[in-house]
């Protein structure tokens, strides 16, 4: 099965792994799970202190083995380390993409968003409506195999 292929697969629920920051989106993250909203429980994160410093590298690793989808919850503007965090964070997003489309994955499975730390229905919203698009495209190679 070639990367991307089997949107209806049945019971196909995208892995979905998270890059989140310490000081900003992991605490509205945290706020939804506190709160018992509900978001998909193929839902994983990895606390960094600043998503400038995630390596595209990382992004297409996750995907080989075995997530659908990456998600970089970014503090936007809230950054306490850089002031241009956003942007380099956008050209991390816009690299990985590079990087999928190289191995024939979609470029749609990395998403990024700033998320603030009272951000939980924002945050659940975002999962939705990636969960949703992820399982139009269908699992990765690696997922299906």
């Amino acid at each position: 099965m070639t990367p991307g292929h089997g949107a209806n697969e049945r019971g196909f629920s995208p892995r979905i792994l998270v890059f989140s920051t310490n000081n900003i989106s992991d605490p509205g993250i945290d706020l939804a799970g506190s709160r018992h909203l509900r978001y998909a429980a193929s839902v994983s994160t990895i606390t960094v202190p600043c998503s400038s410093g995630i390596r595209p590298g990382w992004i297409l690793h996750a995907i080989e083995r075995g997530f659908d989808g990456v998600f970089i919850a970014t503090d936007g503007d809230e950054c306490a380390y850089l002031p241009d965090c956003n942007e380099r964070s956008a050209r991390i997003a816009a690299e990985a993409q590079d990087l999928f489309r190289a191995k024939g994955y979609e470029a749609q499975r990395v998403r990024m968003s700033a998320l603030c730390s009272v951000c939980a229905e924002p945050f659940v919203k975002h999962m939705a409506e990636f969960s949703q698009m992820l399982k139009e495209l269908g699992p990765t190679a690696q997922t299906a195999a």
